[in-house]
């Protein structure tokens, strides 16, 4: 087990994905400087009820520990950073800082296994290796794993507009081919609603 910062937000980050932050809270910028300083990272969990400024935000179990990967001052003053999903952590309690942060006990879960991207599935892959030249940098430059089941199916979660509730269901199911399967459903119910 080990204690690391938690970042609610309106988001689920999966293993392998990019997340790109606007840090303007205080105790956020703490944790951010605590990060790069001790070359720690921290949780991304989404949030079940509540809001991201909000100190008493509901939270999910199932989140992903980021690290930083870049970082910027923005014309607008705010702090921007690029972080990097790494594994999935199960937060098994949480506490309050005085500084507002909140802190958590995590453990990992078992990787995801890399799993060859079955054929009724390539067109998700087409159409996510379209999404990632659209969207230009930084994820034009993400290192490509169209074979893999477990890849595609977390980076189409990440990009596609799903409902909050079906990011996290997508992070909670272990197998891959599952979270492709339960991704094409949500896509095509999503077409016809």
């Amino acid at each position: 087990m080990k204690t690391v910062p938690l970042f609610p937000l309106s988001t689920v980050l999966f293993p392998g994905g990019l997340l790109p932050l606007r840090i303007f809270e205080t105790r956020y910028i703490d944790m951010v400087r605590e990060c790069m300083r001790d070359g720690g990272g921290f949780v991304v969990v989404a949030i079940r009820q509540g809001t991201e400024t909000a100190s008493d935000a509901d939270v999910f179990e199932i989140g992903t520990r980021a690290e930083i990967i870049d970082w910027e001052q923005r014309a607008d003053g705010l702090l921007g950073i690029l972080s990097s999903g790494r594994e999935r952590v199960r937060v098994l309690s949480h506490r309050r800082r005085p500084d507002g942060l909140l802190v958590a006990e995590v453990e990992p879960l078992e990787e995801w296994p890399s799993v060859e991207l079955p054929v009724e599935y390539a067109s998700l892959a087409g159409l996510l290796d379209r999404l990632l030249e659209q969207l230009g940098a930084p994820w034009s430059h993400l290192e490509r794993r169209i074979g893999d089941a477990a890849w595609v199916a977390g980076r189409l979660a990440e990009l596609l507009p799903l409902d909050l509730g079906i990011r996290q269901e997508l992070l909670e199911e272990d197998d891959p081919l599952q979270r492709l399967q339960r991704l094409r459903a949500a896509m095509m119910a999503a077409q016809n609603p």
